[in-house]
């Protein structure tokens, strides 16, 4: 098993077809690139990249507010973060968000 990218950990495991670190949680395919730093992607498989566009694939309800982000919505000038929630955006008439990639395809 390799050591972790992330931590260096040599407690790795596989599940799933990714390798898992126990120690940081970072989990990453054999095949993945990692020495670029964070991979993110869409729905579809498209890698994102800071400052780009994406749509809603499906409508999203959001704790605390009255009403869903609907399927279609478009989402401009995202940025890219670590952890569950990946993406960093302002989503018109909801304000500052974090979306996950899962949910979203690119422009």
């Amino acid at each position: 098993m390799p050591n972790c990218p992330m931590c260096q950990s040599e407690y790795t495991y596989e599940d799933r077809g990714l390798f898992v670190c126990p120690e940081c949680g970072h989990e990453w395919s054999e095949n993945e690139e990692t020495d670029e730093g964070l991979v993110v992607k869409d729905s579809n498989g498209n890698v994102l990249q800071d400052g780009d566009s994406v749509t809603v694939i499906k409508d999203l309800k959001v704790k605390g507010a009255s009403g869903a982000i609907k399927q279609g919505t478009k989402v401009k000038n995202i940025r890219l973060v670590e952890g569950d929630h990946n993406i960093d955006c302002k989503v018109d008439g909801f304000g500052p968000m974090k979306l996950k990639s899962e949910f979203v395809k690119k422009l």
